[in-house]
């Protein structure tokens, strides 16, 4: 009698977990089942209806999320999803052709209004505080850029194991500078800062800021500091990065094609890849050489392409290619950014061997 009890009470206790974990999340996972429960009655509802494999519907997800956490305290209204794939028949009822559709439901009602506008958490927002009679701001999301002080400026400014772009403002002059540090704040040996030089006036003097905004380059071997002369836009500020940080980062921070790439090894493995089975063991030996005398991020790579050429020894010409396409079918889902540079990384190296 008492272990059905203590069965039961483990499985009162699980279920309770569950349910909590479920509704802690800040969108509404909307599926067959549950869709008419919550949809439709004493509160609106804001409704994505995605597929996991849609390239728009993956860039609108932080911003959807983000609208989610901003409205979870907003009990009369309801910020839901529904993924088109598992609930095919959900989907078509509300006529959803294209992913994403965004759709309203007023409280009460199940006849959705399709929303048109931006795909923005703040667009988002002000659509539904206004058909939802709410009034809710998106929450601000944490700074990927380094704030500086007299405190704290030699520690970070001047490791010279790090490569750091500073900007030195005025609090009524601020550049857009976030999206440069949201881009690269993965790549562990770059650091994006920024200094009050209105607060710390001798420090930005020390380093003879006289303008706003001023921005200086601290590489790793240069810890003077040398002035950022280039472009103010997103483009101008990651093509610098990238050429001086040896980075290979996009404006949304993703690993270009370039990534993990190492000219001296890539020549070799068109040497591995040409040559005869009695060649291979030599030309491979060359790789694990060349491997080995890399440093930093790109002794990481080395170890990528020597691990490849030994699959392309054990399973053929076509493992190149097949490894490629399983790796883009992984990055068409929902992964996240650290795995989605892994994979990213393998998949560039591995053109070589292709």
């Amino acid at each position: 009698m008492d272990s059905k009890l203590d069965i039961l009470a483990f499985g009162l206790l699980l279920f309770a977990l569950v349910f909590v974990s479920a509704s802690a999340d800040d969108v509404v996972v909307l599926t067959e089942e549950n869709f008419d429960k919550e949809v439709g009655h004493d509160r609106g509802a804001l409704v994505e209806f995605y597929a996991p494999w849609c390239g728009h519907c993956k860039k609108l997800a932080p911003e959807y999320e983000k609208l989610g956490s901003s409205f979870k305290k907003a009990k009369s209204v309801l910020i839901g999803k529904v993924d088109c794939d598992e609930h095919k028949s959900l989907c078509s009822k509300y006529g959803v052709s294209g992913y994403p559709t965004i759709q309203w439901f007023p409280k009460g009602s199940l006849e959705p209004k399709k929303y048109e506008g931006p795909r923005t958490a703040e667009s988002l927002a002000e659509f539904v505080n206004t058909e939802g009679g709410t009034n809710v701001k998106i929450a601000a999301a944490p700074s990927n850029v380094v704030v500086l002080s007299p405190e704290n400026f030699n520690d970070v400014v001047l490791d010279e194991t790090k490569d750091v772009l500073v900007e030195f403002y005025a609090p009524w002059y601020l550049a857009t500078y976030e999206k440069v540090a949201t881009a690269f704040k993965f790549e562990e040996d770059v650091v994006i800062a920024n200094l009050d030089a209105d607060k710390y006036r001798d420090l930005a003097e020390k380093y003879d800021v006289s303008g706003f905004p001023t921005l200086k380059f601290f590489p790793k071997n240069n810890k003077a500091g040398q002035d950022y002369d280039g472009g103010r836009d997103l483009d101008d500020f990651v093509t610098f990065i990238n050429e001086k940080c040896g980075t290979s980062r996009d404006g949304k921070g993703q690993l270009t094609s370039k990534a993990g790439i190492v000219e001296s090894l890539d020549t070799l493995v068109k040497e591995f890849v040409a040559a005869g089975d009695e060649e291979k063991k030599a030309a491979f030996s060359r790789i694990e050489e060349e491997a080995e005398k890399l440093q930093g991020s790109a002794s990481r790579y080395g170890k990528i392409y020597v691990k490849a050429a030994q699959k392309f020894k054990e399973k053929g010409s076509d493992y190149a290619k097949n490894e490629i396409q399983r790796l883009e079918r992984i990055l068409e889902k929902a992964v996240s950014p650290s795995k989605a540079d892994e994979l990213t990384l393998k998949k560039n190296i591995l053109s070589a061997f292709a």
